[in-house]
């Protein structure tokens, strides 16, 4: 093993943060990353403003547009269950490389189609490269970056992907279907080209156990004067330690080391997707119509109040912490569907009918800005950070299928739970958001300014 490997991790945070800072080759490498977020972002926001323009042009049906609309959330869940193995056995940047691909092709299908096949067929390819970029983006990001600067660095994945959302909205006010396939494509050839010069997590290389690599990657991340030391020192050690373990397999999850890291990821993802961000996402036009809402207009409000609060996530998750921003953003997630809730009942019940509009505006507005402030987004960051190494592939396989089953079960029922009863399922929304609140407050750790290995460490020694 190379020498600076094996260096003592005795220096203090005073010589660690000379290491801390975003370095070029930090910022290159999470922008690289960041295309595939946009890429993820126009992919989900696609099925809404192009809804009216492929039903026209090649004569579907409601239900072959629901089935071409949900499948997305299949591929996302075939891509889950491959991401952990595929990103553990072939790497961080090749997966990324993979998901790319999954993207062109689904792209190039949808620009080409001429029946519901080609379309299905390509937004299944799409969802496939979702759901691997939904586990390798956070992940890669939280192994190439410095602890103090390591929140921030991950919440830019999911402020990237809330822009992608808000472009395909905006623009699909002026191109086709067709035409907005080109835009989605474009990122993902950017994110093609970045790959040759990004590099490889030195934490993987670690494990793959090749030493000097990851000791030349870190060299490359932190800067040539950078001290090393502490930090190469303290990956070797954890590495060694995951030597000794035996290869992860699912039923190592029932291990019950691993309890406390499992039930906060699992738990996080399942609140906040039956909380409502996927039938808020895949059908704002259509709950802006059944409100009395121009559901155009309605659309590109939604769009453009969330451009200022989405910064907000990556601005404060390093400052803040993890728990207050989750804490925070998931009772005015609350607060909104509640209000959207109030606005259809009044609906329902022809009770001050002039003020329904504009309070499931304002209600779905607050929601779509507590999203995009940080309750969509730090559910990554610590998702990224609780798994030791050993599982992190299976763990997160695990926790981005339970991402993804979710979204498709809410993405799938919300129109016949929407027909039952307009505003109990914003009711139901309304209150599993606001279980965020009790439940971070009991289950989840804050991990702020902590290293991978420290927070690890400290979560699989739960009883």
């Amino acid at each position: 093993m190379e020498e600076g490997l094996l260096a003592s991790s005795s220096s203090s945070d005073d010589v660690y943060r000379k290491s801390c800072s975003a370095t070029p080759a930090v910022i290159f490498s999470t922008s690289v990353v960041a295309c595939g977020s946009l890429a993820f972002g126009l992919a989900v926001g696609y099925s809404s403003p192009a809804e009216s323009g492929i039903m026209n042009d090649l004569g579907l049906s409601f239900a072959e547009y629901s089935g071409f609309s949900s499948i997305l959330k299949f591929g996302g869940m075939l891509g889950a269950l491959l991401s952990g193995r595929v990103a553990d056995c072939f790497g961080r940047r090749i997966t990324m490389w993979i998901l790319a691909i999954f993207f062109i092709l689904g792209w190039i299908l949808i620009f080409f189609g001429q029946n519901a096949w080609w379309l299905d067929f390509g937004r299944l390819f799409m969802g496939v490269g979702c759901g691997l970029h939904c586990y390798v983006a956070p992940i890669y990001i939280g192994e190439i970056t410095p602890k103090d600067i390591r929140g921030g660095f991950i919440a830019i994945t999911t402020f990237t992907q809330t822009l992608g959302f808000i472009l395909m909205f905006l623009v699909g006010n002026f191109l086709s279907w067709r035409g907005l396939a080109v835009v989605g494509v474009l990122p993902c050839l950017a994110q093609v080209l970045g790959l040759f010069f990004t590099p490889e997590s030195p934490r993987w290389l670690a494990m793959m156990g090749d030493e000097k690599g990851a000791e030349m990657v870190l060299w490359h991340l932190r800067g040539a004067n950078a001290d090393i030391s502490s930090e190469a020192a303290e990956i070797e050690e954890y590495a060694e330690t995951l030597e000794q373990e035996p290869k992860s397999r699912y039923s190592d999850l029932m291990d019950r080391r691993y309890a406390q890291p499992l039930l906060v990821g699992i738990g996080l993802m399942l609140l906040v997707q039956f909380g409502g961000a996927d039938g808020v996402s895949s059908y704002a036009n259509s709950i802006f119509e059944a409100a009395g809402c121009p559901a155009a207009i309605s659309s590109t409000a939604i769009a453009a109040v969330q451009i200022p609060f989405a910064p907000l996530s990556v601005l404060l998750v390093d400052k803040a912490g993890r728990r207050p921003i989750l804490m925070v953003t998931a009772a005015i997630a609350g607060c909104g569907m509640f209000l959207t809730g109030l606005g259809f009942l009044f609906k329902t019940h022809n009770i001050w009918i002039d003020i329904s509009p504009p309070l499931v505006l304002a209600g779905v507005m607050i929601y779509s800005s507590a999203m995009a402030a940080g309750m969509g987004s730090t559910t990554w960051v610590i998702m990224s950070e609780i798994f030791p190494i050993n599982i992190k592939g299976t763990a997160g396989s695990l926790v981005t299928l339970g991402n993804w089953f979710s979204s498709w079960v809410v993405a799938y029922a919300f129109n016949f739970l929407f027909e039952w009863n307009s505003s109990g399922v914003f009711f139901i929304f309304a209150i599993t958001s606001a279980a965020v609140v009790p439940f971070v407050m009991k289950c989840v750790p804050e991990t702020k300014g902590r290293t991978l290995e420290e927070i690890q460490a400290s979560m699989v020694l739960f009883k």
